[in-house]
């Protein structure tokens, strides 16, 4: 029987000892002895520290955040001629480079022909920064001319010719992509060394394929964290240590649904049994997706990606309907400049809001939206505590981090605790919660544990 005997850490607000026992917490209280002579037990001096339940990052993209590992990062760059030296010297996957972060005020609107000019005739992708468009030079269009399909989606000149933009286009455009599977590893170790025990991965329409790439690393110990998927089918058949949440829906806000259309897709979603999880990053699409709920009904666990642009009047209608937001503050540190520049100024006050949110009485939690947003969940808790944009809206630190210690199914909701029966998905911060909360940041995580194990060296 393995166990783990924590002394002296700092569990909400006390100094205790904590036994685990089995991948469970299995008791808390000052001076607790090992306990059992035939227990395997790891003794761990807290000194202090706090120990707490492991952090729940509830909107992240694990395959692309591992895809963007081997990418060039382009959100450092500042004009054409560096975004040609980075994309020439960029690591070539498959034969192809693949770069990511890019915005239009490195060297505006890219297409088949600027790319051409810029980074000559090797296969390359560009991702936008929003994660919503692929840019394509001549030679990537070549390669999957099999995937362009004559929707919207794949824009074309006044010839018909495609232009190398392609929207919301991933999974049509995977088939005729290099086949070389993203290392999860790396993602694993960021993720531990941040104090992240469980992520909700909120990639929609998750092929087979991607959900056993994840289950095999999550086996493997490669990605050890648990993971919800909102991508995954209802009736899917999951690996251990995968499980379905509510149901992705992407709305397309240059072309979103009509009423009806989505008030039968969220209907029949709930006739499953499943709640739905709606991307929602205008206003439009807000309420329109409100409006929807307000007829269909409600179901437990529903919830809002985003809810980049909200009201005072909307954060209102959300919590008489009872619907969760899953927000990410940390984009007004990392896009302020370019929101000052392209929102209108009447919309400033409402982005992404939270202590209006919370005031309203509706659950809300912060999140990355990795690899589009920065993975750190100390580095949210800090900007949704000291905001750039609408300070007003600015939360205690201990508020934002209690949305990362909320539950898997029940983002916002009441924080996990170290309990005995609970998992063992711990962290362990190297000073006390109150004197870290002071100035968050991922240096004062010094362990984290998965159902026992010690996932960080």
């Amino acid at each position: 029987m393995s166990a783990i005997l924590f002394r002296e850490v700092e569990v909400d607000g006390r100094v205790l000892d904590v036994r685990v026992r089995d991948g469970l917490v299995d008791r808390l209280a000052p001076h607790l002895g090992a306990d059992g002579a035939s227990d395997s037990v790891e003794i761990v001096e807290g000194n202090g520290g706090a120990l707490m339940p492991g952090l729940h990052d509830h909107h992240v993209h694990l395959l692309a955040l591992a895809a963007q590992l081997t990418s060039v990062d382009l959100s450092g760059v500042a004009d054409e001629a560096a975004l040609g030296e980075a994309l020439g010297a960029g690591p070539r996957v498959g034969g192809w480079v693949r770069a990511t972060g890019y915005h239009e005020s490195i060297a505006g609107e890219l297409d088949r022909a600027r790319l051409d000019r810029i980074a000559g005739d090797v296969p390359l992708r560009v991702q936008h920064r929003s994660g919503a468009l692929w840019m394509l030079n001549s030679a990537a269009l070549d390669r999957v001319a099999a995937q362009l399909d004559h929707s919207p989606d794949v824009e074309r000149d006044d010839s018909g010719r495609p232009t190398g933009r392609l929207w919301r286009y991933d999974a049509r455009l995977r088939p005729g992509l290099p086949d070389v599977p993203p290392d999860l590893a790396p993602v694993g170790r960021l993720l531990a060394g941040l104090g992240i025990t469980g992520v909700t991965d909120a990639t929609p329409a998750l092929e087979p394929g991607a959900i056993q790439l994840l289950g095999d690393a999550h086996a493997s110990g490669a990605l050890p964290q648990s993971i919800l998927l909102l991508g995954a089918q209802t009736d899917a058949a999951l690996p251990s240590g995968l499980r379905v949440g509510p149901r992705k829906l992407l709305l397309h806000d240059h072309d979103l649904p009509t009423y009806d259309d989505l008030a039968a897709t969220v209907r029949a979603s709930h006739g499953e049994g499943r709640a739905v999880a709606v991307h929602c990053v205008t206003r439009h699409s807000l309420v329109l997706t409100l409006a929807v709920l307000e007829e269909v009904g409600v179901l437990p666990g529903d919830r809002i990606e985003h809810a980049s642009i909200a009201a005072p009047d909307v954060a209102a209608w959300m919590a008489a309907l009872g619907v969760a937001v899953v927000t990410q503050p940390d984009f007004l540190r990392t896009r302020g400049h370019d929101y000052r520049r392209e929102v209108d100024p009447g919309d400033l006050p409402d982005l992404y809001p939270h202590a209006r949110l919370l005031s309203a009485g509706v659950r809300v939690t912060p999140s990355s939206d990795a690899p589009y947003g920065a993975l750190d969940p100390w580095q949210a808790i800090l900007t949704a505590s000291d905001r750039p944009l609408s300070p007003a809206e600015s939360v205690a630190p201990a508020e934002a981090l209690a949305g990362y210690l909320s539950p898997p199914l029940d983002p916002g909701g009441r924080p996990r605790q170290v309990a005995p029966g609970a998992p063992a998905d711990l962290v362990l911060l190297t000073r006390p919660l109150t004197e870290a909360l002071l100035s968050p940041r991922a240096d004062l995580v010094r362990s984290t544990w998965v159902a026992g194990h010690r996932i960080t060296p």
